[in-house]
């Protein structure tokens, strides 16, 4: 409300003479302290929150308020249209936000509001009745009063939005930057500084989880209000499809295939649940799992605890092929395609442990040619398949199939 809407012809034809006001102004002492004692017993929020000095500075403030309105309902009658309803406004906007700032609510706000009103008026119309005002006349105070406390209402409102909005804001900053943090690897005491000022409540774990962002709001509305979330694109990750990195707490043991079930089954990924304070190591993971394009197509989200040795095997390219070399020199004279096979049935052996009709079955061929294949593998090896560290690098050697010989160009 603007000031001018106080020197409405409405308000300036309101007979309260100087008699009337200097009652009520007497009487605002007594309007102030039961307005704030009904506040206290209707209102919960406020019960046991005003008290000493801050229900004394409520109070004042309540006076002040309605000796305000008189000021207003006076000057409206006088020449000059000036009003200090600007001070009042910018007082209730004020209150609004210190009142968010207390914690709050806006809907407790809206309540005091209308208990203040409906007690103040209360009060106030006792006494201009026994003054003897004219029913019209105490109606049409009644009107202007009630949209005077609108108006303060309204202020406050405002001061209690923009307040939890500019806070809001403030606090999605500290997220993001904690979240940062978290994923550079920072220093702890670093990260319980920041967790502070983001009012972040310290978890026992997090788990990384990659995710199409297109999924991100279905996936947040169902894991907790402490999920943290990356606004960046995932480094060196060229994707024809954008991810989002998520950061799940306390999503370990049990858990996880809870958290499992909520995602995606395409180009979803999750890392390791790792303390909270490292779950740099959690993203590192994912995001090298995701690199390698680890897991089936349409077979789930990717698990990294499922994908441990391809993971470990990866960690050194060239090393695992210089391994491999070393490991299969046997068979570098043979043609190409004898050799991927010796090689293909070498690794079953491995990992069936020597089961023959086992291997076969993994091989789709006859048991009689794993004994042959085997054979000829005895020769070229010698007593080193019987020997741990030589089973050792080919195991390791082996762990991932070996590629079958290219065709000639």
């Amino acid at each position: 409300m603007s000031e001018d809407s106080w020197a409405a012809p409405r308000a300036a034809h309101l007979e309260l003479d100087e008699r009337v006001a200097s009652r009520l102004r007497d009487h605002l002492p007594v309007v102030a302290e039961r307005t704030v004692s009904a506040i206290i017993a209707e209102v919960p929020a406020y019960s046991g929150a005003l008290t000493g000095a801050m229900r004394d500075k409520i109070e004042n403030a309540v006076r002040i308020a309605l000796g305000t309105f008189l000021q207003l309902i006076e000057g409206s009658q006088s020449a000059d249209p000036s009003t200090p309803l600007t001070p009042a406004l910018e007082a209730a906007y004020a209150l609004g936000s210190g009142e968010a700032r207390s914690g709050r609510s806006m809907d407790a706000l809206l309540a005091a509001y209308r208990v203040g009103a409906r007690v103040s008026w209360r009060e106030v119309s006792t006494t201009t009745v026994r003054s003897g005002l004219a029913a019209g006349t105490v109606a049409e105070f009644a009107e202007l009063m009630f949209a005077y406390i609108d108006e303060l209402s309204a202020a406050s409102v405002a001061g209690h939005a923009d307040e939890l909005a500019s806070a809001g804001r403030a606090r999605r900053r500290n997220l993001e930057r904690l979240t940062q943090q978290l994923l550079a690897g920072e220093p702890e005491d670093s990260l319980r500084r920041s967790a502070e000022r983001a009012d972040w409540p310290l978890p026992q774990t997090l788990t990384v989880v990659l995710l199409p962002r297109h999924h991100l709001r279905a996936v947040l509305a169902l894991l907790s209000p402490h999920t943290l979330e990356s606004g960046e694109d995932l480094p060196g990750m060229n994707q024809a499809e954008e991810l989002a990195v998520l950061l799940v707490p306390d999503m370990h043991g049990g858990r996880r295939r809870q958290l499992t079930r909520l995602l995606p089954r395409r180009r979803s990924v999750l890392g390791p649940a790792r303390p909270w304070h490292r779950v740099a190591t959690s993203y590192q993971r994912a995001t090298r799992a995701l690199a390698l394009g680890l897991g089936e197509p349409d077979a789930g989200p990717v698990d990294t605890e499922q994908h441990l040795a391809e993971l470990l095997l990866s960690m050194d390219p060239e090393g695992l092929a210089d391994l491999r070399a070393q490991a299969l020199r046997p068979l570098a004279s043979l043609p190409p395609a004898t050799a991927h096979r010796l090689a293909e049935t070498l690794r079953s052996w491995l990992l069936h442990q020597g089961r023959r009709d086992d291997v076969a079955a993994d091989l789709f061929v006859h048991p009689q040619t794993v004994r042959y294949r085997m054979g000829k593998l005895r020769e070229l090896y010698g007593d080193r398949l019987h020997d741990p560290a030589t089973v050792l690098d080919l195991t390791l050697a082996l762990a991932v199939a070996p590629a079958p010989p290219s065709e000639p160009g």
